[in-house]
């Protein structure tokens, strides 16, 4: 089967669904989705985001990005981030997301670890389900945008640096797969993170990094594919699959972590991978498995209203937050790395954009602040549509085709598509296309690793 779309979005999380909203509405848009519509790692996020509260936080809130990612940072794309906040903000607010108000009716503010001050915007510890729930609703309200579930991306489709579309299955009730293709002026990926390519995450199993193996076989530029986030705080379990998350806010709120003895044996406002460090030290002198977080510092009253996601899950496990430690443990949770895109979320191949988690913009650097992610993917998927909506305007060096031409070009592209792609037909020939895309992934963080260890031995030389 095939369809036509002027754009075509990979992903129903924050960034597909904010940039679709921000795309004009006489484009003809399809969102496709690997799962259903609300299984994206957005929806998972706690904590909340980020915000310039005033002019005179700028310095420090870039101090704190910059800092927190090593220097090693993109200072362009941390400042669009930050001076692009509030209007994202207000657009959210615009589009009925409910941020923390005070009995005044003023936004509240919290502050999580590794920042010098309370900047951080939430809804409960549900921030990233209600932003996210609330864009999926606007949406679906527009008519000219089609939401398709359980359908996977296997490839794109390019000639000559030039993506025309994608290629995807979907998985019919017999347990065959049946192809669908999209062909389209534009292709914006925002697929999500790598987490399902590892034992222990807090991501959804099926965010493989898909998008990144497809740009690695075509030859598109990925960036610090090697640099990979540990929270410090996943609620410890022996069970198999996602780890839940205990938000970085419970420690910006007052929790503090103990080691073996009962002691509190570090500042629990470090920045993740210090933090995620210190943990895995404290570990291997008790010889345990996890670390206790205690929230005997924070009101009962603020536990059950500020973090009742939190305290519902520790309960159903077993444990009451307002009377006892929990264990923790480190878990695999954020990817800085991704496919390198510039201020515009413009990949190193004509009509191919990227953003959210699966981009690499260079806002987080080596290591991601707290609270801007949901902000880095917000800001870089509205300036994504910002630029194609340009390119359907008649900017100039961007060639918009009409259906015929476009499904000429795209018919001839197609037949280059790799043969791995063109065998899958069922769940054996789909696992093995997908074991291929995630040992590229890992032969690309292993590449990357020693590339770094190689320049870091040139250095000491």
């Amino acid at each position: 089967m095939k369809i036509h779309a002027d754009v075509v979005i990979v992903g129903t999380g924050v960034s597909g669904l904010f940039c679709a909203l921000h795309l004009p509405k006489d484009l003809n848009i399809t969102i496709i989705s690997k799962s259903d519509l609300e299984s994206s790692d957005s929806y998972l996020a706690q904590g909340g985001i980020c915000v310039l509260k005033e002019d005179s936080d700028y310095e420090s809130f870039f101090e704190d990005t910059m800092h927190a990612g090593h220097y090693e940072n993109n200072k362009e794309s941390v400042e669009i981030m930050i001076r692009s906040s509030s209007d994202v903000i207000k657009d959210l607010i615009a589009f009925g997301v409910n941020f923390e108000k005070d009995m005044f009716g003023r936004l509240v503010y919290t502050r999580e670890g590794a920042h010098s001050t309370a900047r951080i915007l939430f809804h409960e510890d549900i921030t990233g389900k209600e932003i996210t729930s609330k864009l999926l609703v606007a949406v679906k309200k527009r008519s000219n945008i089609q939401l398709m579930e359980h359908t996977t991306m296997i490839d794109i489709v390019e000639q000559e640096n030039q993506c025309y579309g994608i290629l995807c299955v979907q998985k019919s009730s017999d347990g065959s797969y049946q192809k669908l293709e999209v062909i389209a002026n534009h292709t914006v990926l925002a697929t999500g993170g790598i987490g399902g390519i590892y034992k222990h995450s807090t991501n959804f199993a099926h965010l493989t990094g898909d998008a990144l193996a497809i740009c690695k076989r075509h030859g598109v530029k990925l960036q610090d594919v090697d640099y990979i986030q540990i929270h410090p705080t996943t609620f410890y379990s022996e069970k198999p699959g996602r780890h839940f998350l205990i938000s970085e806010s419970v420690r910006g709120e007052g929790a503090i972590l103990y080691d073996a003895k009962g002691e509190r044996f570090v500042d629990e406002l470090l920045p993740r991978d210090r933090l995620t460090e210190e943990v895995r030290k404290q570990m291997r002198l008790d010889g345990t498995e996890y670390v206790m977080l205690s929230m005997e510092n924070i009101p009962e009253k603020k536990i059950k209203g500020h973090f009742p996601n939190i305290y519902k899950h520790c309960l159903e496990q077993g444990y009451d937050v307002t009377k006892e430690p929990i264990p923790v443990v480190p878990a695999q949770h954020y990817f800085m790395g991704g496919i390198w895109v510039d201020a515009h979320s413009k990949t190193t191949m004509h009509r191919l954009y990227a953003a959210g988690e699966t981009s690499c913009n260079g806002v987080h650097g080596k290591n991601r602040l707290a609270s801007n992610s949901l902000l880095e993917s917000l800001v870089f998927a509205k300036r994504a549509a910002m630029q194609i909506k340009q390119s359907f305007a008649g900017a100039p060096g961007v060639r918009i085709y009409d259906k015929v031409a476009l499904s000429a070009i795209y018919d001839e592209a197609r037949k280059e598509t790799e043969a791995d792609v063109e065998a899958v037909v069922d769940d054996a020939t789909y696992q093995a296309l997908f074991d291929t895309y995630k040992q590229l992934i890992k032969q690309e963080i292993e590449r990357m690793e020693q590339e770094r260890e190689r320049d870091n031995d040139e250095v000491e030389c």
